[in-house]
């Protein structure tokens, strides 16, 4: 089964300011893709990175909401983290944060597509060698024919 990996901008998504264009369209992509899980084409990955932004969120529903939905829906990644840690470090030092670093590294090191609306994070994804797909949520609808 083919692994994803959304990044915490993603998933919160549907929690943004929907009167915009852009982030409407997302929010369905991001919609889309969840369903694509549950009926099992995908299998979703979270990381340690994912809890600790999460517990950051002040809205007391999306924060529980989004752990709900990692607890129901995805499995911890399980990869090395020693490795994971030092391919994020090489990251912090190509340019990225220190989050944005450590969710690509952990997305490489499990092999999967990973997937943010963080247009910045996607523009710093293309210019350097990734082992992974990366993009934004409407971009993979598109790429895996997902309607």
């Amino acid at each position: 089964m083919r692994k994803i990996y959304l990044d915490v901008c993603t998933l919160c998504r549907p929690y943004d300011d929907q009167s915009l264009m852009r982030v409407h369209l997302e929010t369905f992509a991001v919609l889309m893709i969840l369903k694509a899980v549950e009926a099992g084409r995908y299998q979703m990955l979270y990381s340690p990175v994912h809890n600790l932004e999460i517990s950051a969120i002040s809205t007391d529903h999306e924060r529980v909401d989004l752990l709900l939905l990692l607890k129901g829906m995805a499995l911890e990644c399980e990869v090395d983290k020693r490795t994971a840690r030092v391919r994020a470090e090489e990251l912090v030092g190509k340019g990225f944060g220190i989050a944005d670093a450590a969710h690509l590294a952990f997305s490489e090191a499990a092999q999967a597509d990973f997937i943010s609306c963080d247009d910045n994070l996607l523009k710093k994804c293309k210019k350097i060698k990734l082992q992974v797909w990366t993009g934004n949520p409407i971009a993979f609808c598109d790429k895996e024919d997902l309607k």
